[in-house]
């Protein structure tokens, strides 16, 4: 009998299926086999990254402020023999650097100095105006450059001009000597005369005073 039964749930089964299998099953009373219920896979739990602290900032240190500009100052003075008298001139630009030229003029000491970079290169005894005709004071610019000018006032000769004011002041060479004077300008030996000329140019700034000396390492303001 069960042999009988066995055949008719294959019978049964070539004809449905599967589902006609577990059908026949039923029909014939046997007890049905338990189906397989999937199970389903837990849901993987995805690992959360945790959150980064942030990096503090770090305060840069401020730069320093930059040196304040000294401006233009004496770096050297000519060691020159004594006394320096009229006639007398000196000139060394042996290792100077190249800089900014300024000439000072003192009244007082009649001397005339020229500074390089704040280096003295030439110093020289000069003669100046009369009482009459006074060499003026304060700060010039050198306006024209005129190495055999020839003066239209005087009908003189005034060789390696360098022109301070619109009327004329200047700087040239000269015969120079204690009881010699000029009609306002700056007068020096001719051979100084060539070597100055030859190291200013057009703008660069002339000081006139009135016995104000400079020292080693102090500012000339009035060259700033």
């Amino acid at each position: 009998m069960a042999k009988i039964r066995a055949m008719q749930m294959v019978a049964v089964a070539v004809l449905c299926g599967t589902a006609g299998l577990a059908g026949a099953v039923a029909l014939l009373g046997m007890p049905a086999a338990p189906l397989v219920t999937p199970v389903s896979a837990k849901p993987t739990t995805a690992a959360i990254a945790k959150p980064v602290a942030a990096v503090k900032p770090v305060a840069l240190a401020k730069p320093a402020p930059p040196a304040p500009d000294p401006g233009y100052v004496v770096k050297r003075i000519l060691t020159v023999k004594s006394p320096f008298v009229h006639g007398d001139y000196y000139w060394d630009e042996a290792g100077v650097p190249d800089g900014p030229v300024v000439v000072t003029v003192d009244l007082a000491a009649q001397v005339l100095s020229v500074f390089r970079g704040g280096y003295e290169i030439g110093t020289a005894v000069m003669v100046y105006g009369a009482d009459e005709k006074p060499t003026p004071l304060g700060v010039f610019g050198i306006s024209q450059k005129d190495a055999n000018h020839v003066s239209n006032l005087y009908n003189a000769p005034m060789p390696y001009m360098l022109r301070l004011t619109n009327d004329g002041i200047s700087i040239h060479g000269s015969p120079v000597g204690s009881n010699l004077a000029t009609h306002g300008c700056v007068g020096v030996p001719k051979p100084f005369a060539k070597l100055l000329f030859g190291a200013v140019k057009l703008g660069d700034r002339v000081i006139v005073s009135r016995g104000e000396t400079l020292s080693l390492g102090e500012q000339v303001k009035a060259a700033s």
